[in-house]
């Protein structure tokens, strides 16, 4: 979600300037690739990139063919195909052992519908939300990013009439939570479709605002993260100590959750350092639905806040990640914010955070902890 509203701001910004853009978006990818369907790159016709369709050997080639996309006001479709032995056909070296889809899409201004628009409609709400982006293979037909269907309203793009082709398999996306891509007919000519699921970016809460907090909630900001910071003291909640943050909160334990928002995509971070500030809104977090709380500190700690609070039960000492974070040997307060972070990633992606080189299948393929 970060990369789209990097996107976003910069199309913005090219747009004052006066200077013309194209979107290039990674649509399919057979065998292997650094980066998957769902990828994004925003090209102005000066050259500057945002967001990213591989890990930088693509990106050259890109840009010309971005280039051409906005000279001749069309779609285009383009193939970059690693496993064939003359990369130099292409004009790049590609590391991956595969075959990526690259449709570049010119961004025409004057039409409400555009994809950015569609891209900002998605951005305007937090809401799970799935995407259509359409193209052809084989014919010339490529349609592009075409329709968004979130939890409480619809946006289209110009060409809305072939909406009734796929619109219950979006909805259909949006209540599996998972991408999928299908085939259609559009007058005749099969037309691929890549329905994206695409959810809202994560939301941290941290309870606390001590020193050791500072390092989470930047780099919470880095992975475009919204953040929250909640503590008792004024003196430590303010601006000028997180002024990275989305929403600094100087509030009791019980004044907290009135004032936020409690999604599949909330994090809860205990680290206030005060004992009774944890134990009453641990105490109130065990009800909810928040499907990441945890608590600085040792074992110990969160036995004897839930036999405080009768609620020592195996379920709640599984749901419960304390201590937090991920065994990395972490001592400092950077090293323990970073291992915080990536548990909360691995538990949200269903990821089992073991070593890539020990999983079994591939890297984008998420494994938890059982498999």
């Amino acid at each position: 979600m970060k990369e789209i509203v990097d996107i976003i701001k910069a199309y913005d910004k090219a747009r004052k300037e006066g200077k013309k853009t194209a979107l290039a978006t990674v649509v399919k990818v057979e065998g292997s690739s650094y980066r998957r369907p769902g990828a994004r790159m925003l090209i102005t016709e000066d050259g500057i990139l945002t967001g990213a369709i591989s890990g930088g050997c693509l990106e050259g080639d890109a840009l010309r063919k971005a280039l051409s996309a906005i000279h001749q006001q069309e779609n285009k479709l383009v193939t970059y195909d690693s496993m064939d032995e003359d990369d130099a056909k292409f004009g790049v070296q590609l590391g991956c052992n595969g075959i990526v889809y690259i449709l570049f899409e010119p961004i025409f201004d004057n039409l409400k519908a555009n994809p950015i628009a569609i891209l900002s409609a998605l951005e305007a709400k937090r809401e799970n939300a799935a995407l259509a982006v359409l193209f052809s293979l084989n014919g010339k037909k490529q349609i592009g990013t075409n329709a968004l269907v979130t939890q409480n309203d619809q946006h289209t793009h110009q060409e809305n009439e072939i909406l009734p082709l796929f619109h219950h398999d979006l909805q259909q996306v949006l209540k599996a939570k998972k991408s999928t891509f299908l085939e259609y007919l559009v007058d005749e000519e099969p037309i691929q479709v890549f329905l994206e699921f695409i959810s809202p970016p994560i939301s941290l809460i941290v309870a606390g605002a001590g020193n050791d907090a500072q390092p989470l909630a930047n780099f919470a900001d880095l992975l475009g993260w919204k953040v929250i910071i909640a503590d008792g003291r004024q003196t430590h909640a303010t601006s000028q100590r997180f002024p990275n943050a989305n929403q600094i909160l100087v509030t009791k334990p019980e004044q907290l959750l009135p004032q936020v928002e409690i999604d599949g995509n909330t994090a809860f971070v205990l680290m206030t350092h005060n004992y009774n500030y944890d134990l009453a809104l641990l105490n109130l977090l065990l009800p909810t639905n928040a499907p990441y709380i945890g608590t600085l500190g040792p074992k110990k700690k969160l036995i004897r806040m839930l036999d405080e609070l009768n609620l020592n039960t195996e379920e709640n000492q599984l749901r419960i990640h304390g201590p937090i974070g991920l065994d990395i040997g972490a001592e400092t307060a950077e090293e323990i914010a970073i291992s915080i972070i990536a548990e909360i990633k691995a538990v949200l992606s269903g990821a089992s955070a073991r070593q890539l080189k020990k999983k079994n299948a591939p890297i984008h393929v998420h494994e938890t902890e059982n498999n």
